[in-house]
């Protein structure tokens, strides 16, 4: 069992324990020096994927319009084109 235990954490279990207090004492400062706390990260996350969201489908919509625009000049131009060939 401590074998299966030791291979899973990496390290003896006092030692995984202190790592982990250590870094998270680490943490800790960090977070505080910024005035960061654990739910403010989370609605940070949160916000961030909204706006990933909403930019890329506000992306998808200037694509169509690029995809108008451009047709609006295209298929007329083709169509202009295909029948100047049909005649020879």
């Amino acid at each position: 069992m401590s074998g299966g235990l030791t291979r899973f954490l990496g390290d003896t279990l006092g030692r995984t324990i202190l790592k982990l207090l250590v870094i998270s004492f680490v943490v800790g400062v960090i977070m505080s020096a910024f005035h960061w706390y654990p739910l403010d990260v989370l609605y940070m996350i949160r916000d961030t994927l909204v706006n990933i969201w909403e930019t890329g489908f506000a992306a998808l919509g200037r694509f169509g319009v690029y995809l108008a625009l451009g047709a609006c000049v295209v298929v007329p131009v083709f169509l202009i084109l295909r029948l100047l060939n049909f005649r020879r």
